[in-house]
């Protein structure tokens, strides 16, 4: 299988051609100079406000044991288009071949977990569940539902990933199981019958016949027993999801299945659930998360030998990012900024958002665990708008 080991990555051999015949020339030189890079984004995708970054362990740690200091924000920070992400301090033959990987780490996964947090802002209290890792690479898997995880979606559907966060994995019923059994109702007793009474028992409705007539099937089957029903057909040949799940809701509660929920799956996003919020109980979000638009980072030089120096239409020199504690609004200063920022207008303090990462080769940051990076996530959605 063609891919890269963790061991290609460290001795930079992913690295883009013209790094590694930059410091050729630097070594034959034996040109040695000190120099900060930033990393930034100048647009976020599709006109987001914020984005979330992460990627940030396997940053550190592809910098641990090189002699560079490196301040980054904590895994999980929210930030806007302009803010340096992440500083690196040192002799830049130290860390030029590293910067296709430094960027790859952050790009592809702060898309994913921007995603997923935009879906979680959308659905409110409603479940939210990863349902995308098939769409990519088997071995993205755990990268793909960790950061949708950390996002804020409540669950993961693949077992290594699920496993590697300490959580069970969720999932309902494929088609494959209805039409091998040859009925929603005879696969819906069988999964009762057979899987751990722990997990929901949740039925597919829309493999055979009307969603309508298969929720009523998969609820008569098993009655109290089932939490929800599945429909997976956003994209319906009735072309209305808003209508079907009305008219499932209405044919289960004038039978006596009000407890069941309605699970919507297959082509959503934080559009189609802000569509279906008044009719939906939960989402099994696929493509939009695993395939998210990834996070143009850019690793630019802002300073060389202690002189701001970087190129055109960049900002020069070291910065910081401030966040007010009170109103969520930060500010880009550099690092010599006046103690007099840190009061914010809105009458809140202002904190410093980048943080040391590694002194002189050794990881200094207190790695979270991923439930805690979730809860950080989540604390602060509840910060911003879509």
């Amino acid at each position: 299988m063609r891919i890269a080991t963790w061991e290609d990555i460290k001795a930079g051999r992913v690295t883009d051609i013209y790094f590694q015949r930059t410091a050729e020339i630097l070594q034959a030189l034996e040109v040695h100079k000190t120099v900060t890079a930033d990393v930034t984004v100048s647009a976020l995708p599709d006109g987001y406000d914020w984005a979330i970054l992460t990627g940030v362990n396997d940053v550190l740690s592809l910098m641990e044991g090189l002699n560079v200091d490196v301040d980054i924000l904590p895994e999980g920070t929210f930030f806007r288009r302009g803010d340096p992400v992440l500083e690196i301090t040192g002799d830049y033959l130290d860390f030029a071949v590293h910067e296709t990987a430094i960027l790859g780490f952050l790009c592809q996964q702060s898309g994913i977990a921007t995603k997923a947090a935009r879906c979680r802002k959308a659905a409110g209290d409603r479940a939210v569940i990863s349902f995308g890792a098939r769409r990519m690479h088997p071995t993205l898997s755990p990268v793909i539902d960790r950061n949708a995880y950390i996002g804020g979606c409540d669950g993961v559907s693949t077992i290594l990933a699920a496993e590697i966060m300490g959580i069970i994995p969720s999932g309902t019923m494929p088609h494959a199981l209805i039409l091998i059994l040859g009925s929603i109702a005879e696969a819906t007793k069988l999964f009762d019958r057979i899987i751990d009474p722990r997990f929901p028992r949740v039925a597919l409705v829309d493999t055979l016949c009307d969603e309508k007539f298969e929720s009523i099937q998969a609820a008569e089957a098993i009655g109290d027993r089932l939490w929800g029903v599945r429909l997976d057909t956003p994209g319906s040949r009735r072309g209305d999801m808003a209508r079907i799940l009305e008219e499932v809701r209405w044919e289960l509660d004038i039978r006596g299945f009000q407890h069941v929920k309605l699970i919507v799956s297959g082509g959503v996003d934080e559009k189609e659930i802000l569509e279906l919020n008044a009719h939906a109980d939960g989402y099994g979000v696929g493509t939009a998360i695993s395939n998210a638009t990834t996070i143009n980072f850019a690793l630019d030089i802002v300073d060389i030998e202690g002189q701001p120096f970087t190129k055109r239409g960049k900002r020069s020199g070291r910065k910081q990012i401030l966040r007010c504690e009170s109103c969520f609004e930060s500010t880009v200063v550099p690092r010599s900024y006046p103690e007099a920022l840190l009061d914010c207008p809105c009458g809140g303090k202002r904190i410093e958002l980048l943080k040391p990462g590694t002194r002189g080769g050794k990881i200094v940051m207190e790695v979270d665990t991923d439930s805690e990076i979730r809860s950080f996530v989540l604390r602060q959605l509840e910060q911003v708008t879509l």
